[in-house]
């Protein structure tokens, strides 16, 4: 259970490290504000016309009588768009750090240079091009897994109190995995990590994943607070990227009081997860 603690530690040392970096931070507010703009759009799209969506989707239903029809409609139409929710906090993450590589990037090795004990930050030495070819082939393939988990939780929201007590707590945990993998991504594909060997590296450490993730998930549904915590959560991921890979880390620099400067060895990863050469 320590590791949860170290997970939420991570994701508030992320926020501290942009709150004293303010020209990185109010770069890396921009792909979230153009993110939010268009996914508003889709979700308010989605609330006026979803129910018609439903009524179009469950044509059995049409002789229904009173007030069943109504209920197994509303029903329907409200847990589509809360599974929209949670399917948009997974692919906001994605969308916005497909926008805004090129911000993130750089943010993510600032965080490297200033947290690491010799001032060095890996390198991918990859084209623009190629990064953005990867990180969107690897976020596509987390998105399907992540939707297919959404359809299983949907199906089994219709399991009588379970459906409507467990399901969502779940929902969030996997939501807080997926979000820490995309964010994750940003340090680790720098280090030519694989996605495969990334997700081995994450269920390592469950625990410590779903401490930075699922906070960030629930904190992800309020309007907004996504823009404002992105900068930080890709910071704090990058700190804990390091802590999974057994890398050194300069606590001074990594959010700790000014002038610390004392080198922490973070503890090494389990045998087999360590980070192979593309």
């Amino acid at each position: 259970m320590r590791d949860l603690g170290t997970g939420f530690r991570y994701l508030l040392k992320g926020q501290r490290w942009v709150a004293r970096h303010g020209r990185s931070y109010g770069f890396g507010l921009l792909p979230g504000l153009i993110t939010l703009v268009l996914y508003a759009a889709a979700l308010v799209a989605l609330a006026l016309w979803g129910e018609d969506a439903v009524t179009w989707a469950t044509p059995f239903a049409d002789d229904w009588s009173s007030p069943w029809l109504g209920l197994f409609r509303g029903f329907l139409t409200a847990v589509l768009f809360v599974l929209a929710l949670l399917l948009s906090v997974v692919t906001f993450t994605a969308v916005t750090l497909l926008i805004g590589q090129p911000f993130y990037e750089n943010l993510s090795e600032k965080v490297d240079r200033d947290v690491s004990p010799d001032g060095h930050a890996p390198e991918s030495g990859l084209p623009l091009w190629r990064e953005l070819w990867i990180s969107a082939r690897d976020s596509l393939r987390i998105v399907v897994r992540a939707a297919l988990w959404g359809v299983l939780l949907f199906a089994c929201g219709f399991i009588p109190v379970v459906g409507q007590t467990a399901v969502p707590v779940i929902g969030f945990f996997v939501t807080g995995f997926f979000l820490t993998e995309e964010l994750t991504a940003v340090a680790l594909q720098r280090r030519s990590v694989e996605l495969r060997t990334r997700l081995t590296l994450l269920r390592s450490r469950r625990t410590l994943v779903w401490g930075f993730g699922t906070p960030l998930a629930v904190a992800f549904l309020v309007p907004f607070v996504a823009v404002f915590l992105m900068p930080g959560a890709v910071a704090g991921a990058t700190l804990m990227a390091r802590d999974l890979l057994g890398e050194e880390t300069d606590e001074g620099g990594a959010g700790g009081e000014e002038g610390d400067g004392d080198v922490t060895t973070l503890p090494q990863p389990p045998s087999g997860s360590s980070s192979p050469a593309r």
